[in-house]
């Protein structure tokens, strides 16, 4: 790894770390009442988006002992497309509320997120940032590959307190790092008049903007949302 380097990649470990522990720590910290709330992934509860975080745990885990031994075909950016909304009829997403509402009681939902998140956690800090890794058919460095996950932890835990208001945001660092990727991963800029955590959610089609706002995107409010798949 060249010393140039080694900044991003050791700024993509502590990223991944601090959004994956915030994240988690969130669920932790929910009343069992909140699980039946709804999210801000469109049809999903919260104990389905919980669940979700629980194969996303796995998949990190998988990827992290997958590796390849060929040059790196996309990076933290590319590693996002662009798709088109979700419209419901993704098998995977039909399954994740199947899979929640099989837990019963929240706590065992709680308990197997912190045992495969924390898992999931740990293997990110062990691995080595610029050892390659083969995930969706692609390949990339651990790096960027966590810096990736930066992304979608921020935008999950900001759908896990859509509605609970009592929660609290990702950090500061983490809202920013997540917009700047998600500007990347778009190709322009959101007006600096939008804060980090607005950006997101109207970015992504999360939320509506206000009239006031779409004054402010311009002709960008036509673009959106870019949806991330």
């Amino acid at each position: 790894m060249s010393a140039a380097s080694r900044p991003h990649y050791v700024a993509a470990v502590e990223l991944f770390s601090r959004s994956w522990t915030a994240l988690r720590t969130a669920v932790a910290e929910l009343p069992d009442a909140d699980f039946a709330r709804p999210s801000g992934c469109s049809g999903w509860l919260v104990r389905d988006l919980v669940c979700h975080l629980v194969t996303d745990a796995q998949d990190v885990l998988i990827t992290l002992v997958t590796p390849a031994d060929t040059e790196p075909t996309v990076d933290a950016v590319t590693y996002w497309k662009l798709v088109e909304p979700p419209t419901g009829e993704d098998p995977l997403d039909a399954l994740t509320p199947r899979l929640a509402a099989a837990y019963g009681e929240p706590r065992w939902l709680k308990f197997h997120l912190d045992d495969v998140g924390s898992a999931a956690g740990r293997a990110a800090e062990l691995a080595d940032p610029a050892a390659r890794v083969g995930t969706r058919d692609e390949v990339l460095t651990v790096g960027d590959y966590l810096s990736a996950y930066v992304v979608e932890w921020t935008l999950h835990h900001l759908d896990l307190i859509a509605h609970l208001p009592a929660a609290a945001d990702p950090s500061a660092e983490t809202l920013a790092a997540a917009r700047a990727s998600l500007e990347k991963i778009a190709g322009t800029a959101f007006p600096a008049a939008l804060s980090d955590k607005d950006a997101l959610l109207i970015g992504t089609g999360r939320r509506t903007p206000t009239d006031a706002e779409k004054a402010v995107l311009g002709d960008l409010a036509s673009e959106l949302p870019f949806v991330l798949g």
